[in-house]
C-alpha cells in the first residue's frame, strides 16, 4: 500500500510541472487576425503622452497611456501599446476583456534628461456571430512627447517644435535616436544577411500610417490584412517575450518592419538582450 501510494506521489510530481505549463499556455492571452468586419468599427481610439510632474531629485514624470472603444460591445477586446524612449523600449502594456467594448490602460513612468518618447498602440476587437464566423477590426494609434531637462531653463515638453528653440532640441534627439536605431538595425540585417535594397523598411514606430494609407501595388483591404496578421506575430513573438523579462533587465530597440518590394513576404528584425531574432511573414494569397 505504501508502496503504491508514494508512486502516485512520484507521478503526480512528474505531470505537475506538464499541466502547471499548459495551463499557463492556455491563460496567455494572443491577438489572432480575423477576417476584417466592415460591420463593427472604433468610436475612438488614442495614445497619448504627456508630462504631469515637474523635476524633482533629478527626474520627472509622464503620462503613457491607450484608450479605444468599438461601436458595440463585442466578444474580445484586446489593447497594446509599446513606449520607447530615444529608441530604447521603455514599456510594454497589454490587456484584453471579454464582453465589453473599451479597454483603458494608464500608467506614471519616471524620466530623465532630455528625451524622445514615442509610443504605438495596436487596438483589436474579435468578433463572434451565431454562424461561427469569426471577424475582427483593428487600428493603430500613435504619439509622442519630447521632453527638454537643460540645467540653464525650466523643464519643458512639446509634441511638435513650434519655435526655434523647441526645433533644435528636436532635431537634435530625432538625430541622436536615429543614429541608434540605424546602428542596430545595420548589425541586424548583416547578421541575417539581408539584401536590404530589396525592402521597404519602416520602423515599429511608423506602422500606424497604414491605418488609411496602402501599401505600395497593394489595396487597402489587402494592406490591412498584412497589417493584421504582422501584429499577430509581433504580439506572439516579440511582446511576449519582452514583457517576461523583468523591466531593469529588458534592452531592446525599435524593431524594423521590412516589407518585400515585390509583395511576397515581410521580416520582421529586433534584438532582446543582446539576442538578435528574425520573424519571416508570407503574404497571403489575395483572391
Amino acid at each position: 500500500m505504501k508502496k503504491r501510494l508514494l508512486i502516485y506521489i512520484v507521478i503526480f510530481f512528474i505531470f505537475l510541472p506538464v499541466f502547471v505549463y499548459i495551463m499557463q499556455e492556455k491563460t496567455v492571452p494572443t491577438i489572432t487576425f480575423f477576417p476584417m468586419d466592415e460591420k463593427t468599427s472604433f468610436e475612438k481610439a488614442s495614445t497619448r503622452l504627456e508630462m504631469i510632474a515637474e523635476k524633482t531629485n533629478d527626474s520627472y514624470e509622464i503620462i503613457w497611456e491607450s484608450d479605444s472603444k468599438s461601436d458595440k460591445e463585442i466578444y474580445l477586446r484586446q489593447d497594446a501599446s509599446l513606449l520607447f524612449n530615444n529608441g530604447m523600449l521603455r514599456g510594454i502594456r497589454s490587456k484584453w476583456i471579454e464582453d465589453t467594448d473599451s479597454i483603458q490602460t494608464k500608467e506614471k513612468v519616471t524620466g530623465e534628461d532630455s528625451s524622445y518618447f514615442q509610443a504605438i498602440s495596436y487596438h483589436h476587437g474579435e468578433i463572434h456571430y451565431p454562424d461561427d464566423q469569426i471577424k475582427s477590426i483593428h487600428k493603430m494609434t500613435y504619439d509622442q512627447l519630447y521632453v527638454i531637462d537643460s540645467p540653464n531653463t525650466a523643464l519643458e515638453s512639446f509634441k511638435k517644435a513650434k519655435n526655434k528653440y523647441e526645433t533644435e532640441w528636436a532635431t537634435l534627439l530625432d538625430h541622436t535616436t536615429q543614429q541608434q536605431l540605424l546602428y542596430s538595425w545595420k548589425l541586424l540585417i548583416r547578421h541575417f544577411d539581408i539584401a536590404g535594397e530589396s525592402y521597404r523598411s519602416v520602423p515599429l514606430t511608423k506602422l500606424y500610417k497604414y491605418n488609411d494609407q496602402p501599401l505600395p501595388s497593394l489595396t487597402q483591404k489587402q494592406t490591412d490584412q498584412i497589417i493584421g496578421q504582422l501584429w499577430e506575430g509581433i504580439y506572439k513573438n516579440y511582446i511576449i517575450n519582452a514583457k517576461n523579462i523583468e523591466k531593469n533587465k529588458l534592452k531592446s530597440y525599435v524593431p524594423l518592419i521590412l516589407f518585400d518590394k515585390q509583395n511576397k513576404h515581410l521580416i520582421v528584425l529586433y534584438e532582446i538582450n543582446g539576442e538578435k531574432e528574425r520573424l519571416i511573414q508570407q503574404y497571403p494569397e489575395f483572391q
